[in-house]
């Protein structure tokens, strides 16, 4: 998602669990997620931004392709305009064994906040593997260097 505010800004998702708990620049990620069987990229894009946030995708969807991260998984990403209260986010959640080797089993979130950011802020919180989509955003929208 991003909207229009004096400047363009991206919604990024900080990462729920004890893994993410300290890390800040460099752990922010687009919400996103694992194709289902037999779903196309766009319905998983859009069901994942559900998921992940509590709000509906918008519409009018701009594509930003695929990229291949260091993993060897590939992520296909699209783009909506929209606006909403990051403090209201609202995820779905995921179990661990936590402490490790404890047998005891949490459930965390899987996205414990979210926030608004511009093309600087964005680029030193955004997971280093998905930046290409932050450059192809903005240069869909003839953004370029505008912060």
């Amino acid at each position: 998602m991003y909207r229009r505010r004096g400047g363009i800004e991206v919604l990024l998702v900080h990462p729920g669990g004890p893994f993410w708990k300290n890390k800040d620049d460099g752990a922010w990620s687009i919400p996103k997620g694992e194709y289902a069987e037999g779903e196309g990229g766009l319905d998983a894009a859009r069901r994942e931004f559900h998921e992940e946030t509590g709000f509906e995708p918008g519409s009018d969807f701009v594509s930003l392709g695929e990229i291949r991260l260091s993993s060897g998984k590939v992520v296909s990403a699209w783009a909506f305009e929209g606006d909403c209260d990051p403090a209201a986010v609202r995820s779905n959640t995921f179990s661990l064994e936590w402490p490790p080797k404890s047998g005891k089993s949490r459930e965390f979130p899987e996205v414990d906040r979210a926030g608004w950011f511009s093309l600087d802020a964005a680029r030193s919180k955004l997971l280093k593997g998905q930046l290409p989509f932050l450059d192809r955003l903005f240069a869909k929208l003839g953004a370029g260097s505008e912060h």
